[in-house]
């Protein structure tokens, strides 16, 4: 039998058999909408990490040096997290060290924060993420200034009470109006407000436009670190290639700087999208490793329930056998009649799974912070599993068929 007449058989029989044909799809549909799902978000994640996470937060280009990491690479252990914490800050001496001594082309911006501190203008009040740091660390963030102008090296220098600040600042303190020139207190501190940020946009729902940059230099300064600290040394070249050199001369010179020995471990951690993406992999890793378990309880049940209903198919269609038989149909005709018919079942539940995972996928990415993105191969795959199962699920039930004695077949009823 023709393989095209083999499937309009088939799809003839899905149609006019719709409660048992649906109850047959049903598994392979379940596992293939969960496959297509999974991996869209994951898939999704992977992309916004590495985009907007890891590039968006640390930056391209660009390292932090810091005391211990912001984002650990997998679970710390209580005793890990007491070492970390009896490391000692990053201060001014190794960080002006760094800056005379790497030869690699880079620029530093030292910083310090907090992620409430008090701001008042006029009756308005609220909090702010505020970061006291160098004229670089704007440079480095990539920050593009929408209004007014960054702070200087000048302004630094001088700890004069200037500040920068982001988007959903000026619409919180200077709603309708023009925050350039105005005046902003931090701390009980007035600040000229001498830039705006442009729109950062949000990171899982959470807006990046809640912050405001001060001098390093300036009094607001004292509030967010203790003197001679420095929460963050951040760093940022031109090349992926010369930020690789800048950190390994970066790593020597703070050894030298805090006289540890050959062999000794680091009691620093320099900080790169690379690293902070570790975390998120090893989750992805895990999600990918439980997936073909998940989907394949859901294939091999939507297979035994293909086989079943097609064993039910053989016994309800003996006599139709015999006829096809006793018109001179062969045994490898009746067999690739119901390997195909049952292979066109199981592919029509994995198109209509993965017409269901996109939606699915595309419905949390629409009501959650959580990102998607189709992943071709994950469709190729999924047509592949249900073609694989259709095939492995109809074979007994088509062998059974192929062996019926075409005289005991017409006589069925």
């Amino acid at each position: 039998m023709p393989l095209f007449e083999a499937v309009r058989m088939a799809l003839r029989t899905i149609r006019t058999q719709k409660l048992k044909s649906g109850f047959s799809l049903i598994g392979v549909l379940i596992g293939v909408t969960f496959l297509i799902a999974v991996v869209s978000v994951v898939q999704g994640m992977n992309e916004y990490m590495r985009e907007r996470f890891a590039n968006g937060l640390i930056g391209v280009n660009s390292f932090e040096v810091r005391r211990f990491p912001a984002i650990d690479n997998g679970n710390v252990t209580d005793d890990t997290w007491r070492l970390w914490l009896r490391r000692p800050r990053v201060n001014y001496e190794e960080s002006a060290f760094l800056a005379a001594q790497v030869k690699t082309p880079t620029i530093f911006a030292r910083v310090c924060f907090d992620d409430n501190t008090p701001a008042t203008q006029g009756k308005l009040r609220g909090k702010i993420q505020l970061y006291a740091a160098d004229e670089a660390y704007a440079r480095i963030k990539n920050y593009t200034i929408a209004e007014g102008r960054a702070f200087t090296a000048q302004e630094v220098q001088a700890g004069l009470p200037v500040i920068v600040i982001g988007d959903l600042v000026r619409e919180k303190f200077f709603p309708n109006l023009d925050p350039v020139g105005r005046v902003l207190e931090i701390a009980g501190l007035p600040y000229r407000v001498v830039g705006v940020i442009a729109r950062q946009g949000t990171l899982f729902g959470l807006s990046l436009d809640r912050f405001a940059l001060v001098p390093f230099t300036s009094p607001a300064r004292r509030e967010l670190c203790a003197a001679n600290v420095v929460h963050e040394l951040w760093a940022k070249t031109d090349s992926p290639e010369a930020m690789q050199a800048a950190v390994a001369e970066s790593e020597q010179y703070m050894r030298i700087a805090r006289r540890l020995k050959p062999g000794e471990e680091d009691n620093f951690y320099i900080q790169t999208a690379e690293g902070a993406l570790g975390t998120w992999q090893k989750i992805s890793r895990i999600l990918f490793l439980a997936l073909p378990m998940l989907v394949g309880i859901s294939l091999v049940v939507g297979g035994i329930v293909i086989m079943n209903i097609m064993l039910m198919a053989v016994s309800e269609r003996t006599r139709e056998i015999g006829i096809r038989k006793a018109l001179g149909a062969r045994r490898r005709d009746i067999l690739a009649q119901f390997v195909v018919e049952s292979a066109t079942l199981a592919s029509t539940g994995a198109l209509l799974g993965i017409g269901t995972g996109l939606v699915l996928a595309f419905v949390v990415k629409a009501v959650t912070p959580l990102p998607a993105a189709v992943a071709t191969w994950s469709i190729g795959l999924a047509v592949v599993l249900g073609v694989a199962v259709g095939v492995t699920a109809g074979v007994y039930p088509a062998y059974r068929a192929a062996r019926l004695d075409p005289i005991i077949a017409l006589r069925a009823e």
